[in-house]
């Protein structure tokens, strides 16, 4: 809780019971719709709550723009700046308080998040380490990439590609562009290498049923 005497410079004079729930409903809608403002200044922080007593991050601000929000209402009623300083306090307590916890279960499932996306980059990579790539011609063997040239032991050889070619981006790539087809086609698309004499060999992927298709991988 900050010092009283912050309180009272802010927050003087105070109102009724309609005064708390107006300013409490206030304050909540305004930390919900501070989300990502909230979430930068954890960032900025290095993940972490600030030291001191306080160790919130947004909620004394909210407070702050809430009341002056309601100080700038014409039409507020000159019968809500009764009560005494004493209960005023309490009143901004309780509210503050609903406010830190509604601060900290934002950053818990911005960090459950984080957690769970972290996971399953973990479970992907894991995936992409124990499944060799499958050749999308002969979907029998493995491909192999060395040197930036694709290779099977189906004959599939595509030489001097680019020599950051990698299994990783190569599977991308296939990746890519199969789901690209299926966006606009329920057909399973087919693989093959082009060859000729003026074009370098491509790799090739095409469907009976749609239109002709791209080269996915072009030798160098």
């Amino acid at each position: 809780m900050a010092e009283p005497s912050r309180h009272r410079s802010l927050y003087k004079p105070v109102g009724s019971p309609p005064w708390k729930e107006t300013f409490r409903q206030g304050c909540l809608e305004r930390m919900r719709n501070s989300r990502d403002r909230l979430l930068n200044k954890y960032r900025q922080a290095g993940g972490s709550m600030p030291a001191g007593a306080q160790k919130t991050l947004l909620v004394q601000e909210v407070m702050e723009e809430e009341w002056n929000a309601l100080q700038s209402v014409e039409s507020w009623p000159e019968a809500l700046a009764q009560l005494e300083e004493p209960m005023d306090l309490a009143v901004l307590e309780e509210i503050q308080q609903e406010l830190i916890d509604q601060e900290q279960s934002i950053i818990s499932e911005y960090e459950k998040s984080l957690q769970f996306d972290e996971e399953c980059l973990s479970i992907m990579l894991a995936e992409w380490e124990a499944n060799p790539l499958i050749c999308p011609v002969c979907t029998k063997y493995n491909l192999r990439v060395t040197s930036g040239v694709v290779m099977c032991q189906c004959g599939l050889y595509l030489p001097s590609h680019s020599p950051e070619l990698t299994e990783q981006k190569l599977r991308a790539c296939l990746e890519d562009s199969v789901n690209e087809h299926s966006a606009c086609c329920p057909h399973t698309p087919a693989f093959s290498v082009t060859e000729g004499t003026e074009e370098k060999p491509s790799l090739l992927m095409s469907c009976l049923v749609s239109l002709p298709g791209d080269p996915v991988v072009r030798a160098g």
